[in-house]
C-alpha cells in the first residue's frame, strides 16, 4: 500500500472537499452567549457546523456520535479488536467573531486568485476538511489498518475549551492513546506554552479636563483588538483635531477613527488598527491600547487609560508589565490585551490580558506582579488554564509525522514551540500538525482570512499518508 499517489488521489476528490469545506464556510459559528441553551451550549451556530460536519461523516458510512452538542465524533476500524489503540485526531467547528474589515462577506466563502476566503478557511475548518479527505482516501481504497482512529470536532476551541471538559466526562469511550490536531502549522508543533487570561479590574472613577464616560474594545481575550471605542465629556471642543494629529504622528501604524459630537455635550471616538491572533500580538495594532494612549495624552486622568496606553502598548513581551521570561527551548512569554471594558456608572471594570508562558514560570508569578500595580483594585484568573505541554522529538508520533512531511515536501523537518493553544495538547502524546506550510501568510483571526487552494490539496495528501502510517 505504501505506493498510493497521495496527491493524486486528493486531486480526484478535489470539487468533492471544496464543496463540503464551502457547506461548512457558510455557517456563522461564532460563539454566542446570548443565544446558549441547554441544547446550543455556545449558541446556535457552533451547533450547525457540527451537525453539517457529522452529517458529511455520516453520508460517507461513518456512525457518528453527537455528545449533547458539545462536541462530536465517527470512528473508523470499528471492525478491529476492542483492545487496538485509538488515534485521536482533533479539529473544531466555532470560529472567533469575523470582525469587521473584510474585503467580501465572511460567511460567504469565494475563491480569489486561488484562496478561499472566509472566516474559517485557515482555521480550522479548512485543515479539518482536508484531514477528513486525507482519511477518506484510505477508507475509500479500503486500505488495511490495524489502529482506530476517533475522529473528534468540538464547538469551543476559541474560547475556553469547554466542549472537550464535556466530551471526556460523557462521551463513554476510553481517551486515546496518542493523536493530533490538524490546526497549526507544519513541519509540526510538539510543544505549547502555558496559557492564561487575567483580568485587571478598575473603579470608574476618573477626572481630567476630559472625562471618561465609556470604553469598549476587543472581541475575545485571543485575538488583538481590531477597534475600540470611548465616550467622552468635558473639554472636547478640539479633540477631532487633536485625533489626526495622533493618528499622523502614527502614520507607521495605518491608524483610521471616527468622531462624533453628539448633542448631549459628549463625544464618541471610535479607533482602528489591525487585529491579530492572541499568540502572535506583534503581528497586530491593538486599536484598544492605542485608543487609551490617546485619550491619556487628551486629559483623562484614569489608572484604566494610564495602564492600558502606556504599560500594556506594544508590550508584547510583558517587559514594561514587569512578567517578562524567556526559556531557552519553549522561548520568550507573550501577552495580548485583549477585551476592554470601563463604565464610569460601574464599580468594576476590568482589562483581559491573555499570556502564554513558557516553562520555567506560571500564572501565579504573573498574578504576583499584576496585583503590585498602582490604580489596579484587584486581579483574577480565567478559570481555564492550559499548563505548557511537550512531546519530545524521539516519541514515534513526532518523528513519524516529521518523516511525512519530509517526504512529501522535501524539506527537513524540525520541532517547533508556539505560543497557540491547539488540541492536541489534550493528549499526553498529542500535537499539532499543519496545515500552514513555512512561508506561507497566517491570517488566523483577522480579517480576510483565507488558505491557499493549493495548500489545501497539498496538506490532504500529507494527512491522508501520515493517518496511514501512524495507523497501518
Amino acid at each position: 500500500m505504501t505506493d498510493i499517489n497521495f496527491k493524486a488521489e486528493v486531486e480526484a476528490r478535489k470539487d468533492a472537499l471544496l464543496a463540503d469545506l464551502f457547506s461548512l464556510l457558510s455557517i456563522n459559528s461564532e460563539r454566542d452567549d446570548a443565544k446558549a441553551t441547554p441544547e446550543t451550549p455556545f449558541g446556535p451556530g457552533p451547533v450547525a457546523a457540527l451537525e453539517q460536519f457529522l452529517a458529511i461523516a455520516s453520508r460517507d458510512g461513518y456512525a457518528t456520535k453527537n455528545v449533547d452538542n458539545y462536541a462530536g465524533h465517527f470512528t473508523y476500524g470499528d471492525d478491529l479488536p476492542e483492545d487496538a489503540e485509538v488515534l485521536g485526531i482533533f479539529a473544531h467547528m466555532d470560529v472567533v467573531p469575523a470582525g469587521t474589515g473584510w474585503e467580501s462577506e465572511p460567511y460567504v466563502p469565494e475563491i480569489r486568485d486561488g484562496k478561499i476566503f472566509a472566516r474559517g478557511a485557515s482555521d480550522d475548518k479548512g485543515p479539518t476538511m482536508a484531514c477528513y479527505y486525507g482519511l477518506k482516501i484510505l477508507k475509500e481504497l479500503n486500505v488495511p489498518l490495524t489502529k482506530k482512529i476517533r475522529f473528534i470536532a468540538g464547538t469551543d476551541e476559541e474560547s475556553g475549551w469547554g466542549d472537550m471538559d464535556y466530551y471526556f466526562k460523557h462521551v463513554g469511550l476510553p481517551d486515546p492513546d496518542f493523536g493530533f490536531s490538524p490546526d497549526a502549522e507544519f513541519p509540526i508543533i510538539n510543544g505549547e506554552k502555558g496559557n492564561i487570561t487575567e483580568y485587571l479590574h478598575f473603579s470608574g472613577e476618573n477626572k481630567g479636563a476630559i472625562h471618561l464616560k465609556q470604553f469598549s474594545g476587543g472581541l475575545r481575550e485571543n485575538m488583538v483588538p481590531e477597534s475600540a471605542t470611548a465616550l467622552v465629556s468635558g473639554n472636547i471642543a478640539n479633540l477631532n483635531a487633536q485625533l489626526e494629529t495622533f493618528v499622523a504622528a502614527h502614520a507607521d501604524k495605518n491608524l483610521r477613527f471616527e468622531f462624533e459630537n453628539m448633542s448631549d455635550g459628549t463625544a464618541t471616538i471610535t479607533l482602528h488598527g489591525r487585529s491579530a491572533h492572541g499568540a502572535s500580538p506583534h503581528t497586530g495594532v491593538n486599536g484598544a491600547t492605542y485608543l487609551a494612549k490617546f485619550l491619556d495624552q487628551a486629559g483623562v486622568e484614569s489608572p484604566f487609560t494610564k495602564i492600558a496606553g502606556t504599560i500594556l502598548l506594544e508590550d508584547h513581551a510583558g517587559e514594561k508589565l514587569g512578567v517578562a521570561f524567556e526559556d531557552a527551548k519553549m522561548g520568550a512569554l507573550t501577552m495580548n490585551a485583549g477585551v476592554f471594558n470601563f463604565d464610569d456608572s460601574q464599580v468594576d471594570n476590568t482589562i483581559a490580558l491573555n499570556f502564554r508562558y513558557p516553562q520555567g514560570t506560571d500564572s501565579d508569578a504573573i498574578y504576583a506582579v499584576l496585583t503590585g500595580l498602582s490604580g489596579v483594585a484587584s486581579v483574577t484568573k480565567s478559570a481555564h488554564e492550559h499548563t505548557p505541554h511537550y512531546v519530545p522529538m524521539t516519541d514515534p508520533l513526532v518523528s513519524t509525522l516529521l518523516s511525512v512531511y519530509e517526504k512529501q515536501t522535501g524539506l527537513k523537518g524540525h520541532e517547533q514551540i508556539i505560543g497557540g493553544g491547539t488540541f492536541g495538547r489534550l493528549l499526553k502524546r498529542g500535537v499539532a500538525f499543519g496545515a500552514m506550510f513555512p512561508g506561507d501568510i497566517d491570517t488566523m483571526h483577522q480579517a480576510n482570512e483565507f488558505i491557499p487552494v493549493d495548500v489545501l490539496l497539498r496538506a490532504a495528501a500529507i494527512y491522508a499518508e501520515a493517518i496511514y502510517e501512524l495507523a497501518k
